[in-house]
Parts: structure tokens; sequence; C-alpha cells
């Protein structure tokens, strides 16, 4: 997506249409860092989004050579006060619960390099789609750095032998390694990618707003709980579910083999 000089300033660029939000992650000189106001932006624009009933679905890329390069450890260094990384990584935090808390599904759409906290970022959105070319890696260990918040999200999408692979190593794995090991949902040719990540949020920005949010609710919250704890929380949430008016909809519309129309209540 072109950066034109109207909000080539702007360290996330939002497009909007037909009900999918895309959200630009706009440093390409720095290979897209996570600066403090580059987070700060990233956690605004989800907080509204999650309030814009016109958005059903959210991409999130980053424009020049990669995707991003995770933490801005420049301006860490310029900045070697407790207080500055407590700040850093405690808004890091708040960014990524922003999405998982997001109604909206978030896909990341990745090309070039993720690292790190860039790494964390893909593997708290909900999907990710990656180009062939794409690479991962969490290399905090080779600086010195252990890759651990990165590594609450990383330990939750892929087991926990790969985890510690990557952690341990600090190597780079390929987008089709990622997806093997299940960090990334696709993998496509380069010229691919815009469109097939066009094509998934579009079949996902198709079904009722209110029971994708009730669903990605229900996932996380009963990640959480043990077996038992699971089928009695979301035994509740289907009740509640099939009250609703656009479970009505869609089950009258399939038994009547015709297109539903959702009222997202």
């Amino acid at each position: 997506m072109p950066v034109t000089k109207e909000n080539s300033e702007a360290l996330i660029i939002r497009n909007d249409s037909e009900g999918i939000s895309n959200l630009i992650l706009n440093r390409p000189k720095s290979y897209n860092a996570l600066s403090i106001s580059c987070m700060k932006g990233l956690l605004n624009e989800i907080t509204a989004i999650s309030e814009d009933p016109s958005i059903k679905v959210v991409i999130i890329s980053g424009s020049g050579k990669g995707f991003c390069a995770g933490h801005d450890l420049k301006e860490m260094r310029a900045n070697p006060e407790r207080e500055f990384y407590e700040k850093t990584f405690d808004l890091c935090s708040e960014m990524m619960m922003s999405i998982i808390n997001c109604p909206k599904p978030v896909i990341a759409k990745v090309h070039g390099i993720a690292t790190a906290a860039s790494c964390q970022l893909v593997s708290t959105c909900d999907l990710a789609v990656a180009d062939e070319n794409a690479r991962f890696a969490t290399p905090g260990v080779n600086i010195g750095l252990f890759c651990s918040t990165p590594m609450v999200g990383l330990s939750r999408n892929v087991t926990r032998k790969h985890a510690m692979e990557m952690l341990l190593t600090g190597d780079f794995i390929s987008a089709q390694r990622a997806y093997e090991i299940g960090l990334v949902n696709r993998v496509v040719p380069e010229a691919e990618l815009d469109s097939a990540t066009l094509e998934l949020a579009n079949k996902i920005a198709a079904k009722s707003p209110l029971t994708l949010k009730i669903g990605k609710e229900a996932f996380y919250k009963q990640l959480d709980k043990d077996m038992s704890g699971a089928y009695e929380y979301c035994s509740r949430v289907m009740v509640e579910n099939m009250m609703a008016r656009d479970a009505e909809e869609g089950i009258d519309a399939f038994l009547e083999k015709r297109d539903p129309v959702w009222h997202g209540k």
C-alpha cells in the first residue's frame, strides 16, 4: 500500500475500506521498530477500532522492506533508566493485550523480517499470513537480552520445544517453518500477499460481527481454564449466543437455503 506525502509522517497509517481496517506500521527507515510513540499509535488505533461498528476485521502490516524489527533498541539505549524500560515493556504488554481484547479479528500481514517484539506481535494477532520470503526470530539471546515478553505470545502459539529452540538459539526460521510450527496460518508468494490476506479478511468480514465478538472473547478466556471449567464456560457462552438474533437468523437462513442477513444483535 503506497505511502503518500499527506500521511508519510504518521507512525501508524490507517486505511478503512468495506469493513476492513488496514493499520500500517510506518517507520520504514528503522524497519518499523516499536518505539514508544509507535506503540502508543497502534494501541490508540486498536482501541478506537474496538468501538467502531463499521470495522469488522483488522489487518496489521509494515511499510518498507520488512514487517517490524521489534523494539527500538536505539531509543532504549538513549534512555538507560529503569523507569523508561518499565514504561516500554508495560506499554508493549498493554498494546498486545488490546489486540487480544479487541472484539474484531486481527490479522498480521508479514513480509521481510519479524523479530523479537515483532514476532510477539505476529503471535498475538488472531491470524497471520506471510509471504514465502518472510523470516522470524526471537534473537534477544544473541545480545544478552532474553526475549521474555515475546515468549508469552510465542509459547501460546507453538509447542514448547519449538518455542524454546527459537528463544535459546535466536536463529531465524523461514516462513514455511513458521507455518509448520503454527506461528502463521498461510504462506503465499510475495506477489500474492496483499490479495491472499484481503481474501481471508473478506471471508471473515462476511460473518456476523456479534458472533465473531462472542467467539473471539470465548476463545481466549477458555484457554486459561481446565477442561471441565472450559466446557462449563463455553456451554454458557453457547446458550447466550443461541439467544442472539443473529443466531436465529443464521440457523433459519441455513434451513431455508438462503444467505443470512446479520443484525449485529
